[in-house]
């Protein structure tokens, strides 16, 4: 049997030396391995605070960690999505968002965030209907078409009546 040379006899001792550190470093960490954060930007009692509750214990169930649901109220929830965009990327601070926060990046210019790049979506909970509304004195006809007064956009739609 013929022995290796010594340089190949070395660079096996290294790999072998090294291998139980890098099996250490590659192995998968498990999610979550502390409670996680489920922010609504809406006060208690409303329905987002609603769903994140409905879906808080089912979801600390299945991972088997708390669901903690805090409520950050304001700005139209934008202090909520500020407090989420600013939190550590790891998956431990959620959002519930609604159809508002798609709203509030078209209404506000000066957003200390962009929505649309600094948040992911991660699973729908609920979808509900959206409704325009507007003042009687500003529609006319039976189909209906609103003015916008401070752009003097008009907005067709159809009428209930």
């Amino acid at each position: 049997m013929k022995l290796p040379h010594r340089r190949q006899f070395l660079h096996l001792a290294a790999g072998a030396a090294a291998l139980p550190a890098a099996s250490r470093i590659a192995r998968a960490q498990t999610y979550p391995t502390r409670p996680v954060r489920l922010i609504v930007g809406w006060p208690p009692g409303g329905p987002a605070d609603l769903f994140a509750r409905l879906i808080g214990q089912p979801l600390s169930e299945r991972l088997g960690q708390p669901i903690i649901i805090e409520n950050r109220p304001g700005a139209a929830s934008n202090m909520a999505t500020e407090a989420v965009v600013r939190a550590p990327p790891d998956g431990y601070t959620l959002l519930m968002i609604s159809s508002v926060n798609a709203y509030n990046a078209t209404l506000y210019d000066k957003l200390n965030f962009d929505f649309v790049r600094d948040i992911a979506p991660v699973a729908s909970i609920y979808r509900g209907p959206g409704v325009l509304v507007c003042s009687i004195e500003v529609a006319s006809g039976s189909n209906m078409t609103c003015t916008c007064p401070a752009s003097k956009s008009v907005i067709a739609g159809a009428a209930p009546r």
